[in-house]
């Protein structure tokens, strides 16, 4: 007899009503896998993407939402052999996350922080692996190189903001609110800039121009990007919450010798996933460890509320993470 869990499924393309709760058959580990019974999942962008029909999983991907959570492995393949029944994980996931148990490529698992409960590390992997990959890998991110990351009160914004500050970069940031503002300085950040009052450009223009910046906006913040980079800069771009158009004037790439890249993370192999995970695990998780770093914390809902978690998310008014609480 298939063993049932609870899970959360996508019913149709729409808003966050389309989210019910719903039985799954418990999920059987590939030979490279582990199953994590879950304790608790993140809550990101993506996930919401993914139920407005904009993200569809990769290939053989779960079609539940959820990207990344916290629990217990409980099973593992046939091939896994540095894992063990019973490790605490936190593991980046290809889909799958809202419900009671999700398989997972065991080379995306990360030891739960010391000191850190399975809440706040379900926090963990699709942040620092996003951030880690474009900001530091990508982008190049070097300790004195002026560092500018939208969306600084977000749980990208707030991962980034404490990691390029930790490797010595003068970090900047925009967010929507004075309180928003307020928590990216708390972080790290040298300025917060309030996006409805202030002209980043501008701003960073008067600091000498951003080395790096990392963008989720898209829209026209690609052409206003362009121009606050200073000579040599990188634009790194991961998202596009006004849209991927824009009419950009390519003559000062050439001439300021500027460089325009990004990455999305859920389409790219177990391999590449892996060796992020390994850097992280060599650069960052000793900062978690000893609690240098780590991660902002907005607000958590039953896995049964999941809409209302989307909603909280979409509305604006966060800082940093939304977590479901799936068991115990």
């Amino acid at each position: 007899m298939t063993k049932t869990m609870q899970a959360v499924e996508i019913t149709a393309p729409g808003g966050p009503d389309v989210l019910q709760l719903t039985e799954r058959p418990v999920p059987e580990p590939g030979p490279a896998d582990v199953v994590i019974r879950v304790a608790w999942a993140g809550v990101n962008r993506p996930d919401a993407l993914q139920r407005a029909g904009a993200y569809a999983p990769p290939p053989g991907a779960s079609d539940l939402p959820g990207l990344e959570a916290a629990g217990e492995i409980v099973a593992i393949g046939s091939n896994v052999s540095d894992r063990t029944v019973g490790d605490k994980v936190c593991a980046l996931l290809p889909g799958g996350g809202y419900a009671e148990y999700v398989a997972t490529p065991a080379a995306h698992c990360l030891p739960v922080p010391k000191g850190m409960e399975l809440k706040e590390a379900a926090c963990l992997p699709e942040t620092y692996f996003t951030v880690w990959s474009n900001v530091f890998r990508r982008g190049g991110l070097q300790a004195g190189e002026r560092f500018l990351v939208h969306g600084g009160s977000s749980g990208i914004g707030t991962t980034a903001i404490q990691l390029a500050q930790h490797f010595g970069a003068r970090v900047f940031a925009t967010a929507g609110s004075a309180e928003k503002c307020e928590a990216c300085t708390d972080l790290g950040a040298e300025r917060a800039i309030n996006y409805r009052d202030e002209d980043f450009v501008e701003v960073l223009r008067a600091e000498g121009g951003a080395d790096l910046i990392l963008d989720m906006v898209g829209g026209d913040y690609i052409a206003r990007n362009l121009k606050t980079l200073a000579e040599d800069g990188r634009l790194v771009q991961i998202a596009f919450l006004q849209g991927p158009k824009a009419e950009v004037n390519f003559a000062p790439l050439m001439t300021r010798r500027l460089t325009v890249t990004g990455s999305t993370l859920r389409p790219q192999s177990d391999l590449a996933k892996a060796r992020i995970a390994e850097d992280l695990r060599r650069e960052v998780w000793p900062l978690l460890d000893a609690g240098r770093i780590g991660p902002v914390m907005d607000s958590e809902f039953p896995l049964a509320e999941a809409a209302a978690a989307h909603a909280r998310m979409e509305d604006g008014g966060h800082i940093g993470k939304i977590v479901l609480k799936v068991a115990g």
